[in-house]
């Protein structure tokens, strides 16, 4: 895909990266991403915003075919996906400035060779003029990064988020609409990488939303044509409450903690509370992230494997108490064969998560009567909980 058109001088000019299946080594990535690069012509000013993972340079290199001159590259992010290719770019234009912030330059300057010279710090809140078009930057730390920047075109009415608001999803369609496979991909981003920081960066979304925005144009996936979607949902996921719903994530050496699972989601599901149920050994944690936005109740089921909680429900414990999901209530599930220890043991694995826990059913071996009456027991907590926060 070649240099597409947004606007009137203002141009696409990035790589997809359709083939890529995970993302920072961890986070898969089903529908691929992108590495998203503008350029907008101004009547005396042209300007480059990010640039792509250095192994596509050539990409963007050929979409700049024909670009004489670049006055302007500008920086909203240190990380590798947007800056690396920032020493090339400054090579093939000697002439161009890299614009940022204070904090991004200097993390600039730790992670890559850049002429120190050639960087022109703008402060938040501060303006630089491409003639008829001016670019406001806005200072937004913990979106992901503590030096990550935002800037906006006024004229255009356009956005330049970086990665705050935008979806792991490699686009046919430049232009995102109404299209779900879209906001899928953007509620599974949020999660893994921006839901960690939401306490804190919910007043970005706030700065953001008193822009007059026409166009929102991410670092990752499609360009947002109808900006109010992406805006909405993000104010759901970053300050909206859990839904009714339970998430029941399990691993079964013998197949009797999924027993246990499968009659908690029965028992819940009677109960009126919404669930679902991930066996941990097949869900794709791309599937958990996007559940985590919604459940009030998270339920981690494991066996005990090596006289310890199973390796897969240890990560998945680890990965969720650091996204910090809003959940309200934590369960623990299990069997064990002689030692009930590590999962007696098992909601300290959530240290972080300011959540209830609101009971444990731990049985040995089969899960016989007696458990599934805990188990039943534990849904009849769980529902009343749901009911007492009022959770839609």
């Amino acid at each position: 895909m070649s240099k597409i058109a947004i606007k009137k001088d203002v141009f696409w000019v990035g790589a997809l990266d359709p083939a890529r299946a995970v993302f920072d080594g961890l986070l898969p990535l089903p529908q691929g991403t992108t590495y998203n690069a503008y350029l907008v012509t101004g009547s005396e000013k042209t300007a480059l915003f990010d640039t792509v993972e250095p192994e596509f340079l050539d990409v963007l290199l050929a979409n700049l075919e024909g670009v004489e001159k670049i006055d302007y590259i500008i920086s909203h992010h240190a990380e590798q996906d947007h800056s690396g290719s920032i020493p090339a770019l400054m090579e093939k234009y000697p002439k161009a400035v890299l614009l940022c912030l204070q904090k991004n330059k200097e993390m600039l300057l730790d992670l890559m060779d850049i002429p120190e010279d050639r960087i022109q710090v703008v402060a938040d809140g501060g303006e630089v003029s491409l003639g008829n078009k001016t670019v406001r930057f806005m200072h937004c730390p913990w979106v992901h990064w503590p030096e990550t920047a935002i800037t906006y075109i006024p004229e255009d009415k356009m956005l330049f988020p970086c990665d705050f608001l935008g979806s792991h999803h490699s686009f046919t369609e430049l232009f995102a609409g109404d299209n779900p496979d879209v906001y899928k991909g953007a509620k599974e981003y949020y999660v893994q990488i921006m839901m960690l920081y939401s306490r804190m960066t919910a007043k970005h979304l706030d700065r953001i939303k008193t822009l007059d925005i026409e166009y929102i144009c991410p670092s990752h996936g499609p360009v947002y044509d109808q900006p109010q979607i992406i805006l909405d949902l993000y104010e759901k996921w970053m300050r909206g409450e859990p839904e009714n719903l339970a998430l029941i994530a399990y691993v079964s050496t013998h197949g009797n903690t999924r027993i246990m699972a499968e009659h908690l989601q029965t028992a819940l599901e009677k109960r009126g509370v919404r669930t679902e149920l991930k066996d941990l050994v097949t869900a794709p944690l791309n599937e958990l992230a996007g559940l985590l936005t919604d459940a009030a109740t998270i339920v981690l089921g494991s066996s005990v494997v090596m006289a310890a909680l199973h390796p897969v429900a240890v990560n998945v414990a680890f990965l969720i108490d650091r996204l910090k999901p809003k959940a309200k209530f934590v369960a623990v599930i299990g069997s064990y064969g002689w030692s009930p220890g590590p999962l007696q043991k098992a909601a300290e694995l959530l240290p972080s998560l300011k959540a209830e826990i609101v009971g444990a059913v731990i049985t040995k071996g089969v899960p016989r009567a007696p458990a599934l009456a805990e188990l039943d027991a534990l849904a009849g907590t769980i529902a009343a909980k749901h009911r007492e926060a009022g959770l839609p």
